[in-house]
């Protein structure tokens, strides 16, 4: 596969000065650059992750693939060229405002500009994050994953998957229809939601211990309308987490525990059991849509489902005692 992850992501926003706080005093990103025209923030040894432009309207810039080198660049240029999508090659003074040694551009179906690049920048200092957090979960997972909304899913699908080669993890029809596709061990770095307009649903970065997204739950109780959907747990890729409105109006997701999977053995399957094991009240989808939310939530819990928590060695110890009918009932179903 020549997309390796989601390396940085470019947004406009209209106000400039609530992203800065937004992003380094709720996110806990660093702020490593403020000018009038942008905002520049780090999530870990990379220059930059997160680039947020002044504009007179809010959605997505661009999104940042990142491939192995110029070799693999050049690949994915001549396929996207084969399929009949124009690639303009970057300046150098774009390059280097990305932090990347050589970059390509494109645009989606829908108009949505992509970029792909290598060579990406590492910073000469440690990163500091905004606030005190353990620090986001990337690498070679990317800076997390990125959830567009679509007019009709259908006029983008062939797009992401036959000419960029993004796999399907999994998708689901009810209580709304999206597709979610990998690039690498993280259950998905992309993602369409199909809901009748095009643009941006969320951005999602992960945490590295679930007291940081319970304390940002915390920091966001504090603002009226700032919590978008609350505290909960997904089906597919088991991430705890909340989504927060930022100040363009879409969301970010901010989670802890997310699915790693192996990319060449996965099989993609319809997800029939909702969103969201548990939590994650959405109150922005329509009355129908939420009321069968709730529904598959409570079948959810009624069926006993109960997906193992995905802990990163070290961040864990093992609670000490038994419990007979908890062993009991973990041999009963077979887990």
């Amino acid at each position: 596969m020549a997309l390796q992850s989601l390396g940085y992501v470019g947004l406009r926003a209209r106000n400039l000065e609530d992203w800065a706080s937004f992003g380094e005093n709720f996110l806990g990103m660093q702020l490593v650059e403020r000018s009038r025209a942008a905002l520049r923030l780090r999530m870990d040894d990379r220059s930059q992750r997160l680039i947020v432009e002044a504009d007179d309207a809010d959605g997505p810039a661009f999104l940042g693939w990142e491939v192995a080198d110029a070799a693999a660049l050049d690949q994915l240029a001549a396929r996207l060229e084969t399929a009949g999508v124009r690639v303009e090659r970057q300046p150098k003074a774009l390059a280097d405002a990305r932090r990347v040694q050589e970059l390509i551009a494109f645009v989606d179906p829908l108009g949505n500009r992509l970029e792909a690049f290598h060579g990406a920048e590492i910073a000469a200092e440690p990163f500091r994050p905004g606030r005190a957090i353990s620090g986001f979960r990337t690498g070679p997972l990317g800076m997390g994953h990125v959830v567009l909304t679509v007019e009709r899913v259908e006029d983008v699908l062939w797009f992401y998957q036959d000419v960029l080669g993004l796999r399907l993890s999994d998708y689901m029809l009810e209580p709304f229809k999206i597709y979610f596709f990998h690039v690498n061990p993280r259950h998905h770095s992309f993602a369409v939601l199909e809901t009748g307009q095009n643009g941006i649903h969320h951005l999602m970065v992960e945490l590295y211990m679930l007291d940081d997204v319970g304390q940002a739950y915390d920091l966001a109780s504090r603002e009226d309308g700032r919590i978008a959907a609350t505290l909960g747990r997904h089906t597919n890729d088991f991430m705890t987490s909340f989504y927060s409105r930022t100040p363009s109006g879409f969301l970010v997701e901010y989670g802890w525990g997310g699915r790693s999977i192996d990319p060449d053995s996965w099989k993609a399957v319809e997800m029939t059991h909702g969103p969201s094991l548990w939590g994650h009240e959405r109150t922005w989808i329509p009355a129908d849509q939420l009321a069968q939310a709730r529904e598959m939530r409570g079948r959810a819990a009624l069926e006993r489902q109960r997906p193992p928590v995905q802990v990163i060695e070290g961040n864990y110890t093992l609670a000490p005692g038994t419990c007979p009918w908890w062993d009991a009932t973990r041999k009963a179903g077979g887990s």
